[in-house]
């Protein structure tokens, strides 16, 4: 059975993390037209009103409309781990490879400078980062970047490590094929399964990282929209007007769980040793 058709028939967690997914995405894109008010609208007669029909989950802080900025928020969610994502990915699977095909001393450098990083917690080195360069989206994105690189970096390593005394791989080095050319014609396509997951995996895991940087002020610019920033607005105003901070936790929470059930059901699917499910 192949992993596409594992994964169709996967659990309603697969289906949940993939609606989920796809809201998202589809928010983030359109937030603009969805959106009922404008984000940078304010409106000080209408401070902290619980949801009403003309702001359907209340308004927060100088009279913001918190659907508008729930629905923007998503958009920042959505760039921040999108690039994240994808600028440690790519350093991280071509320090992995290099280190895994290159073995000796190559090898054993990049995976001590791994071990160096890994010995700081990945949100503390992004709070210092962000500290010292200052609260913006691009910061926001170097920090988990640089903090999230070193677990693709392992995991390619380990991979290409086993792949690459396969005999398609010894065929292609026989022909001619240049160290280059095997690791990507041959050793990272057959390395993409683990590391999809690892990327599926890594995308709430940003999503949480950039909330929590606005959450304390070090993420984005002030007067962005942001899920972190609005629970962080939110808190001040727990008891006279709760949905400020709940309905951004919700979202935010909502997203992470579909992601990480995404996640399961992609690992799953691509082991074969679920392969009878």
């Amino acid at each position: 059975m192949s992993a596409a058709h594992r994964f169709r028939l996967h659990s309603w967690g697969a289906r949940f993390g993939f609606a989920v997914a796809c809201v998202w995405v589809f928010t983030a894109l359109f937030a603009p037209w969805l959106s009922p008010h404008s984000p940078d609208a304010i409106d000080l007669t209408r401070e902290l009103l619980p949801p009403t029909s003309g702001h359907l989950l209340g308004t927060g802080e100088n009279g913001i409309d918190v659907l508008t900025h729930v629905l923007y928020g998503a958009r920042v969610s959505l760039e921040v781990s999108f690039f994240a994502v994808v600028l440690s990915a790519a350093v991280g699977i071509t320090l992995g490879g290099i280190a895994g095909y290159a073995g000796g001393l190559v090898d054993e450098a990049l995976m001590r400078g791994v071990d160096v990083l890994l010995a700081f917690p990945g949100i503390l080195l992004a709070l210092f980062i962000t500290a010292v360069l200052g609260p913006s989206l691009a910061n926001v994105v170097f920090a988990l970047s640089f903090t999230g690189w070193t677990g693709y970096a392992r995991l390619t390593r380990g991979q290409v490590l086993t792949l690459r005394e396969r005999d398609y791989v010894q065929a292609a080095r026989a022909l001619g094929s240049g160290p280059g050319r095997i690791l990507v014609r041959h050793l990272l396509p057959n390395a993409a399964g683990p590391l999809l997951v690892q990327a599926t995996f890594a995308l709430p895991g940003a999503i949480v990282a950039e909330a929590s940087l606005s959450f304390l002020g070090l993420g984005v610019p002030p007067g962005t929209p942001s899920w972190g920033a609005l629970v962080d607005q939110g808190t001040q105003y727990l008891l006279v007007a709760p949905h400020v901070a709940l309905f951004p936790g919700i979202a935010l929470a909502v997203t992470v769980l579909g992601f990480n059930l995404l996640g399961d059901a992609l690992r799953d699917a691509m082991d074969p040793r679920h392969g009878g499910r």
